[in-house]
């Protein structure tokens, strides 16, 4: 028999349950687990209560509820011969918890069927940003949560801080990995695009063997919104260990000038003088804005036209011709000759009448 054979599962092939005659002699120790459910689930838990002591009991496993402290336990009994039950009791009445109906939630005891809870509230940073991505996750009318479940094959739930998934093991993955890249800001709508060309190659048996590389669909993220560049920029100087140079006072700048040492009649001259000249310079400045108005703008030089090219040489012989044949043709103004001969023409009409 060929390798590739042996390591290929066949299609529809399900693992045998696992009966009494698996273990006949029971379980050695006894187990138990124990969760804690919302205030707002008590009353739905105590109205399902009885059907998962039914469908419990069935695996031989026992479910007690604490309505005091508010918990759910499930402990394993001297019949029970299944070990993996008490993990699928465990699973079933965490899903109660997480606001999983019971109609879903029972599936949990079928060999074929896993579940998985995934928490989100601590993958966003922001609550407002939290909220967004997780109802992008739920699309609108709860749209996009429905397409995932029917590529998946899997029943999700998103309550709270958590989504909980129920289906098989491959759709489980799938769904891990679509609520974890819409948590990181990549739009589900991709990931569901993928998961849709994955579903039509594997209806093709020669491309099962083959890498799906090629035809799956690439997205680059794209950041299209720059950060915005303050105006003024504060430029950090250099360190220096050495304190900056102490400003000078008054009387260090007077000293330097030499005002220091004139007399109190000189430094008032000086004074007078500078301020003599700080007034003639704005009356300086003040006619000279006045007189901007009597200078005459400049005007615009005036343009010669340019006289017509007269480069094209006349055709003498062709005017020529042009008048030859006008006269022929009688155009215009008749011969002298014509116009006696007519006149004359006339009056001897005239005589015979």
């Amino acid at each position: 028999v060929d390798e590739s054979e042996l390591l290929t599962v066949p299609d529809g092939w399900k693992e045998p349950a696992f009966t009494r005659e698996d273990n006949p002699k029971g379980l050695l120790e006894e187990s138990s687990f124990a969760t804690l459910f919302p205030k707002y689930r008590e009353a739905y838990v105590k109205e399902c209560w009885p059907l998962v002591q039914k469908a419990l009991g069935e695996h031989y496993v026992n479910a007690t509820l604490d309505l005091i402290e508010g918990s759910m336990t499930v402990t394993t009994t001297k019949k029970t011969f299944d070990p993996y039950a008490i993990i699928r009791a465990r699973d079933l009445i965490k899903l109660l918890a997480r606001s999983v109906p019971f109609e879903q939630a029972v599936r949990i005891l079928q060999d074929d069927v896993a579940c998985d809870i995934i928490k989100i509230g601590s993958l966003v940073r922001k609550r407002d940003t939290f909220i967004k991505r997780r109802g992008r996750l739920l699309g609108p009318k709860g749209s996009t949560l429905k397409a995932l479940e029917l590529l998946t094959n899997c029943y999700i739930m998103v309550q709270g801080n958590t989504v909980s998934a129920l289906g098989p093991f491959s759709g489980l993955k799938e769904v891990r990995k679509v609520v974890l890249d819409t948590m990181k800001n990549i739009h589900p709508i991709y990931n569901i695009k993928t998961l849709m060309i994955k579903r039509e190659l594997s209806k093709d048996p020669e491309l099962r063997s083959q890498s799906w590389e090629r035809f799956l669909p690439k997205f680059k993220r794209k950041n299209l919104k720059k950060r915005k560049e303050p105006k003024k920029k504060n430029t950090k100087k250099e360190y220096t260990p050495f304190p900056p140079p102490q400003p000078e006072s008054q009387i260090d700048k007077e000293l330097a000038s030499g005002e220091y040492f004139l007399k109190e009649r000189q430094k008032k001259r000086k004074q007078v003088q500078e301020i003599k000249a700080k007034q003639a310079e704005a009356t300086k400045k003040r006619q000279e804005e006045r007189n901007k108005a009597f200078i005459p703008p400049k005007e615009k030089p005036v343009v010669k036209t340019k006289k017509a090219s007269t480069e094209k040489k006349i055709d003498i012989e062709a005017i020529k011709e042009k008048v030859k044949n006008a006269k022929k043709k009688k155009l215009g103004a008749l011969p002298v000759e014509e116009v006696k001969l007519k006149i004359a023409a006339d009056e001897k009409k005239k005589k015979k009448k």
